[in-house]
């Protein structure tokens, strides 16, 4: 009885979207720790128990972070979005020229004292899309005048082109969130083609530039060809198949063993071969859309139009990445190095995760403790 008042007092916002947080933490900490194994028998002896411990304790953190964030106002994100922007920019430069390499991509940074890396494009893209949001929320009355909204253009063609020196995909998906966060805050489609033209310009001199030019053109050319599957994608399609419709079981996992990543950019197809179609794959699946549905229910119910716009993009960031890496291992996009938010081992990207979700938990309290005085009155 005290935990259910706990909850009641201390969970404020979309319920529904705690029991998303809960379920995919919990199937996190599950597979992660089964998709570890081999890993852990290379690099640490055999002790499995240490990636399951550093990943349930960034896991948590990300909880945290979520739990804290939907306790600020919302209002204070369009604030310090504009300072987050700032700092992203040399932060990108300097994981690009300086940060950790990792499979021919320099997109880490190492944090000093704690010795803990994370990718700048975590921030960037969610100061971004605050900011967009503030922007387009605090100038609808404006959106006639050209420079404020070329200022937006500069803004999103800046980021993307410095994400994508080192991230191909995740640039892609940035802009996508941003040109439908634009459309939704009623841009002229005029100035919607010149954000695409923009954006091909400087983000294809970038990618030129970048270290990632000759990868993105191998994965689109293999991925086009009808007779020729990479070998992650292949392991992937085994994994799938073993689980079939009710899975091996937990733990049980064969391609663990030979799927690269099967912690983190292919767990969708070890979360089916386990548990199966039906108590995994779908499920999974459905989870995204249903976060999808209630980010988006948030701008009906928002009070503010930057509250609205804020929860969509957020959400639109979220959901899209999660798609991104369940087409890829169903084969339904070419490779990419993108991980399922929230269910994936990974490093401050999952604390990052927890602060956009926590600010759609924001949105969502803020417009409920609004329309409750509302009725009060």
């Amino acid at each position: 009885m005290a935990l259910r008042d706990w909850i009641r007092t201390n969970l404020k916002g979309d319920r529904q979207i705690w029991w998303f947080v809960l379920y995919l933490s919990i199937m996190s900490v599950l597979v992660v720790y089964s998709s570890t194994g081999t890993k852990a028998f290379k690099e640490m002896d055999g002790n499995t128990e240490i990636f399951l411990l550093k990943h349930g304790a960034l896991l948590l953190v990300g909880i945290a972070c979520t739990y804290f964030a939907h306790q600020i106002n919302y209002v204070h994100f369009a604030r310090l979005s504009k300072y987050g922007l700032w700092l992203s920019i040399p932060l990108l430069l300097w994981a690009y020229f300086g940060g950790e390499v990792r499979n021919d991509a320099s997109r880490w940074v190492t944090i000093p004292l704690i010795n803990q890396t994370f990718q700048p494009s975590d921030l960037a893209k969610l100061a971004l899309i605050s900011n967009l949001a503030a922007m387009l929320a605090k100038r609808q009355k404006f959106m006639s005048d050209p420079s404020v909204l070329f200022n937006l253009i500069i803004w999103i063609a800046l980021i993307c082109s410095l994400i994508i020196l080192s991230n191909t995909s995740t640039a892609l998906l940035l802009g996508a969130t941003c040109f439908l966060l634009m459309y939704i805050g009623r841009v002229p489609v005029r100035y919607l083609g010149y954000m695409i033209v923009a954006c091909i310009i400087f983000g294809g001199i970038a990618l030129a530039a970048g270290q990632r030019l000759g990868t993105a053109i191998s994965r689109v050319t293999m991925f086009a060809k009808s007779d020729s599957i990479p070998f992650q994608v292949e392991q992937s399609y085994i994994a799938l198949a073993n689980g079939g419709l009710t899975g091996q079981g937990p733990g049980n996992s064969h391609q663990r063993n030979t799927l690269p990543n099967p912690f983190s950019d292919f767990i969708y197809a070890i979360i089916v071969e386990e548990y199966g179609l039906l108590l995994g794959g779908i499920p999974v699946v459905l989870a995204y859309l249903w976060f999808l549905w209630r980010g988006m229910n948030t701008i009906h119910k928002a009070t503010r139009p930057f509250g609205g716009l804020l929860s969509a993009g957020l959400t639109f960031s979220i959901v899209f990445q999660a798609f991104a890496s369940i087409c890829v291992a169903i084969g339904m996009a070419p490779v990419t190095g993108q991980p399922l938010p929230l269910l994936s081992m990974g490093g401050t990207s999952l604390i990052f995760t927890g602060i956009a979700i926590g600010i759609v938990l924001s949105v969502s309290r803020e417009d409920t403790d609004e329309s409750k005085l509302l009725e009060k009155r």
